[in-house]
């Protein structure tokens, strides 16, 4: 289990106070993923390489605007 301060939130979140976003938490050999809106309910995690991989294949896809 995480705490808190292990949760970090992309510089990119929308809205007024920045909670349309995910928020991730490294724990060394997997990657957690939660909803920053509603933080208490169901979190995923990664291997950590397969999400890295994740991330790396979005960097390929065009943004909409």
């Amino acid at each position: 289990m995480t705490t808190s301060e292990n949760w970090r939130k992309s510089s990119f979140s929308g809205g007024a106070d920045g909670n349309n976003c995910v928020e991730i938490a490294n724990l060394h050999t997997r990657i957690a993923i939660r909803d920053s809106k509603a933080p208490a309910q169901a979190r995923l995690s990664f291997p950590a390489d397969a999400f890295t991989a994740f991330v790396e294949a979005l960097k390929t896809i065009p943004a909409q605007h």
